[in-house]
C-alpha cells in the first residue's frame, strides 16, 4: 500500500458520514449516509424506499464526499469518488453487518438496542459503493491539493 493509500484508508477509518449523489426518475438527489470501510469498499444501509435506494437502483453510478466541517479554505480535507453502488444481500451482507457493527455498536448489540432502532433496522437494505475514481483533497498541502488514489486491486 503506497502513503497516500494509506493516508486515504486512515481518513476512511476515522471519519463516519459521507453524502451520496446519485441519479433517478426524480431527477439529481444528495443525501448523507453513515458507512464502514473494508478497504476502499464502502457499505451503508438505508430503507429501499428513500430517494437516493430508489435512485441506486434506477442506476446504480453514484458520487460520493466524505469531508471536514471546516471554516476556512487551507482546511479543506477530504475524498470525493465515482462508482457504483448496488444492493447486497447473503455473505457480504452477513460481512457489512459485523464492520458495520464494530464501528456502530449499537448495530452490533442489536438484542441492547432500543426498540426503535430494532424496527428501523428491520426496514433497511445493505449497499456495497466499489469506488472507480478517488481523489483525496487536502489543501493544507496547497490550495485546490487532489490526488488521485489507486484503489483497485486493494482490499
Amino acid at each position: 500500500m503506497t502513503d497516500l493509500q494509506q493516508r486515504v484508508f486512515d481518513y476512511l477509518k476515522a471519519h463516519h458520514s459521507m453524502t451520496i449523489a446519485s441519479h433517478g426518475e426524480e431527477g439529481v438527489w444528495a443525501a448523507t449516509v453513515f458507512y464502514v470501510n473494508d478497504g476502499f469498499r464502502l457499505y451503508f444501509l438505508s430503507a429501499p424506499t428513500t430517494r437516493h435506494s430508489r435512485n441506486i437502483a434506477h442506476d446504480g453510478r453514484i458520487a460520493i464526499t466524505i469531508q471536514e466541517d471546516c471554516a476556512d479554505w487551507p482546511e479543506i480535507k477530504g475524498i470525493q469518488a465515482e462508482g457504483r453502488a448496488l444492493e447486497i444481500g447473503g455473505a457480504e451482507e452477513s460481512r457489512a453487518r459485523e464492520l458495520y457493527g464494530d464501528k456502530y455498536p449499537v448495530v452490533g448489540k442489536i438484542a441492547q438496542a432500543p426498540p426503535f432502532i430494532v424496527k428501523a433496522l428491520a426496514k433497511v437494505r445493505w449497499y456495497r459503493f466499489e469506488p472507480e475514481n478517488l481523489y483525496f483533497i487536502d489543501n493544507s498541502a496547497g490550495f485546490g491539493r487532489r490526488e488521485a488514489v489507486e484503489c483497485g486491486n486493494l482490499p
